[in-house]
């Protein structure tokens, strides 16, 4: 570069602080200066271990999501008026997503319920295992949501965003703790096929790329080139050594460039993954008893008796946030045609999340780890025949669950009207669920922020309030 009488001057790249630093001595430098102590505040690690805003009653979460839309008055909601008054007409207030005046029949439960645990929480026949293992459990059987449309409410579920994509649930407790645990991804996923809405359920959207959830397939190999490509270990040490000196030196003149940043972490990672991953999937070290704890057979890949122990070994390693889907976007709990589907879907089911619950427990980290099961909506307690073997969508009343991580076990909390369609006392708003998560793990959902395009988002969007009450 030259200046007018011809002397030559040094060009260097500046970041975006420095430009900021530069132009601040105008009248605008107040604002500026708090736009740049929030850029000088940030962690330079993004994953670094950080403390919460109050102390925790949690370490990680383990969020279990049934796919499809499962039938709370099939499961976990008793309504002996819905028993009692089987087939009577009804007018329904909405229908196939629409709102209106819609004359219905109501629909008794397909399976019985009775009293479980010393709690004697009513549980039907759909989930024996699960309640043996209530007292431990608390239920939510006032649960709604604001769409009725699997992709919308699917995102909703994990975003708290119906309407346009917004990070995941997993991605914010990685952003709001970091992790513990820089060999392994602080947010895992642990699905066959991904659910309604596909890889936005576990996106980082606006937040740095390495809080993104990393999927986990089940089967001989479940994350795919963690072998290395080189002879030895200390050749790929030596090459990935030099690959970081250039990374960081090509990052010094892009100083704001998270994008990349987040990329040179990953492969940072990706090396840690190398020893760490391959063992933690590992179950030969497990015991029979175990395996049979979580209905496994020695040298099982998949299922989610899989997905629950490898979930326990991950939670013991340090993973922050831990996804589990049970099915994807097909072959899942919208039995729109016959509720018979729900029993081999309960069946795959029941078992595993039992003994998910009783290992944690008995290893002493249930008090730890917060445990949420969730679907995106229930099924309608009426239909359009009296005898019709199958349910719609529901959004207007739900179950969903927590255990452990300072949650009431052998409690009830909410309920609906006596036949299952509206909620009542207790109501619990998607918000208020992810509010109650983030509360139980430090963070004040109010506080866990990230400024995007001119505006503070948060995972709760501009609602929720914490459900105190379930509180231990």
């Amino acid at each position: 570069m030259l200046t007018k009488d011809g002397a030559q001057l040094e060009w260097a790249p500046f970041s975006r602080r420095d430009f900021l630093r530069r132009a601040s001595g105008g009248f605008g430098s107040l604002a500026l200066a708090g736009i740049l102590s929030e850029l000088d505040a940030a962690p330079a690690d993004p994953l670094s271990p950080r403390q919460g805003h109050f102390p925790a009653k949690a370490d990680r979460v383990i969020f279990l999501y049934a796919t499809g839309g499962v039938s709370h008055v099939d499961t976990f909601d008793h309504k002996p008026h819905l028993i009692r008054d089987h087939g009577k007409s009804i007018t329904a207030s909405r229908w196939l997503n629409k709102p209106g005046q819609f004359e219905r029949y109501l629909i008794r439960p397909h399976w019985e319920f009775r009293p479980r645990g010393r709690s004697g929480i009513m549980v039907s026949d759909l989930f024996p295992r699960v309640g043996s293992v209530i007292d431990d459990i608390c239920v939510l059987n006032a649960m709604h949501c604001d769409s009725d449309g699997h992709d919308k409410a699917t995102l909703a579920a994990h975003t708290g965003s119906a309407q346009v994509a917004r990070p995941s649930a997993g991605a914010w407790v990685s952003y709001g703790l970091g992790t513990v645990n820089r060999n392994l991804p602080s947010f895992m996923v642990l699905a066959p096929a991904a659910p309604y809405a596909g890889a936005q359920t576990w996106g980082c959207d606006f937040l740095p790329a390495c809080h993104q959830g990393t999927h986990v397939i089940p089967g001989n190999e479940p994350l795919p080139n963690l072998k290395p490509g080189t002879p030895g270990a200390g050749l790929q040490s030596l090459e990935l050594d030099l690959l970081a000196k250039l990374n960081r030196g090509h990052l010094q003149s892009r100083a704001a460039d998270q994008a990349l940043d987040a990329r040179i972490r990953s492969f940072e990672t990706a090396f840690g993954m190398q020893r760490e991953a391959p063992e933690a999937f590992d179950l030969s070290s497990e015991s029979d008893a175990t395996l049979q704890l979580y209905g496994l057979t020695r040298g099982a890949t998949t299922g989610f008796g899989w997905q629950c122990l490898v979930a326990r070994r991950l939670a013991e390693r340090g993973v922050r946030f831990l996804e589990l889907i049970d099915v994807g976007s097909s072959g899942n709990w919208d039995s729109h045609g016959n509720m018979a589907d729900h029993e081999r879907l309960a069946k795959a089911v029941d078992q595993p999340i039992a003994g998910l619950l009783t290992d944690l427990k008995q290893r002493g980290m249930l008090e730890r780890t917060l445990v949420v099961w969730t679907t995106e909506f229930g099924r309608t307690p009426f239909h359009q025949k009296a005898d019709h073997p199958g349910r719609e969508h529901h959004n207007l009343c739900f179950t969903s669950w927590m255990a452990g991580g300072g949650v009431k076990g052998g409690w009830v909390h909410g309920q609906s009207d006596e036949h299952g369609i509206l909620t009542g006392e207790g109501a619990v708003h998607t918000h208020d669920l992810h509010a109650t998560m983030l509360h139980l793990l430090g963070l004040d959902h109010e506080k866990l922020t990230y400024r995007y395009a001119g505006r503070d988002f948060r995972l709760t969007d501009i609602a929720g309030e914490v459900v105190h009450p379930i509180i231990a």
